[in-house]
């Protein structure tokens, strides 16, 4: 792991020296990636620069007890060991954390959809709940939210909500909200004030990739053709008509609507792009739809990530097996205590699977 820490501190003193470089700094390409991939590193060659200086500390306390004669001033020397020791063994644990390998989307802004599952009117107003939650759970953190669509159910709930909220590692924190939560208690509409379980589903997703199609015209194959006509003078009698193959995805574009076969190429190109832009854009649709199906399950009482208790005032999560009893607290948006706990689960899930960046 060291070796990998001090490959990533050269790297990031390599950065430096090309961001400093006049032919670089001409460049604005090149200092906005530059840039970035010095931002990207910036954290983890601090932690690394404070271990070993940590490390060399620690080396000279050793010394110094080991030449300490006086009792008193031994005893004081041992304890800064002890202190280093601890300090350092942290920052170690905290520097195989951030070599794990990082979530692409972590760093996305969010479509958060809502929707009331079992229950009736009940899981409706519950849906209202949840968005109340996370709407203060994104105020406190500056995070701006937007409502994207909704159907109301008549009686101050939602049969669904969709909304955006945008903010730093806004998908970070909340991709762990994905999944059926569940809700116990007695409903207002409830005479004989018996508890009634509900369910609502939460689905997250990261935002969409702008789409940037890249066509290679190696993959394209380009047949030229007289344009066909009705005959007389405005018959083309040179060979100006195009067709284009996406060899591919098998898209074929055939354009002789203009006099010249390098206006109809490009046409021909631009309408190309344009349909593998469509493509692109509904795969990511599909694989976002997809994402979302898996999340949500089938929205069963029986299945759950969280229940939210009112007659006992409590919030389970039963993926961590987390309890709060402050149950009005988590319902203003105090859920930080479950999402740091999750993210911890999962970066020791993936320490204990020897994951780590390359």
């Amino acid at each position: 792991m060291l070796d990998k820490l001090a490959d990533i501190e050269t790297r990031y003193e390599e950065l430096e020296r090309l961001l400093s470089d006049p032919e670089v700094m001409n460049d604005y390409t090149k200092i906005a990636e530059y840039s970035k991939e010095r931002s990207n590193l910036q954290e983890i060659v601090d932690a690394f620069r404070l271990y070993k200086g940590q490390i060399d500390e620690l080396e000279g306390a050793r010394l110094m007890v080991a030449d300490e004669t006086d009792p008193d001033l031994l005893a004081m020397a041992g304890e800064e060991v002890a202190q280093l020791e601890a300090s350092t063994d942290k920052l170690y644990e905290e520097l195989k954390v951030m070599l794990l390998p990082k979530d692409p989307r972590d760093g996305k802004n969010v479509i958060v959809e809502i929707r009331a599952g079992a229950g009736g009117d009940e899981s409706g107003l519950f849906a209202a709940d949840l968005f109340r939650m996370y709407s203060y759970y994104a105020t406190a953190r500056n995070w701006k939210i937007d409502v994207i669509d909704q159907s109301d159910t008549g009686v101050g709930g939602f049969k669904e909500i969709k909304f955006e909220i945008r903010g730093k590692g806004a998908f970070s924190r909340l991709k762990f909200e994905s999944g059926v939560h569940r809700v116990q208690r007695v409903p207002e509409t409830e005479s004989q004030g018996r508890v009634h379980t509900s369910t609502v589903t939460v689905a997250v997703l990261a935002e969409m990739d702008e789409v940037d199609v890249a066509l290679n015209m190696n993959d394209v194959r380009v047949d030229v053709y007289r344009s066909g006509g009705a005959g007389g003078q405005s018959v083309n009698t040179t060979d100006s008509a195009v067709r284009f193959t996406h060899i591919p995805t098998g898209i074929v574009v055939a354009v002789q609507d203009e006099r010249s076969q390098l206006q109809n190429k490009e046409k021909a190109k631009a309408i190309l792009i344009a349909r593998l832009y469509e493509i692109e854009v509904e795969r990511q649709r599909s694989a976002q739809e997809n994402e979302r199906r898996s999340q949500v399950g089938t929205g069963d009482r029986s299945e759950k990530i969280r229940t939210y208790n009112y007659p006992q005032n409590r919030v389970t999560d039963h993926r961590i097996n987390l309890t709060s009893y402050n149950l009005p607290a988590v319902m203003e948006g105090g859920i930080d205590e479950f999402i740091d706990e999750l993210i911890t689960r999962d970066q020791a899930e993936k320490l204990a699977a020897g994951e780590s960046i390359a």
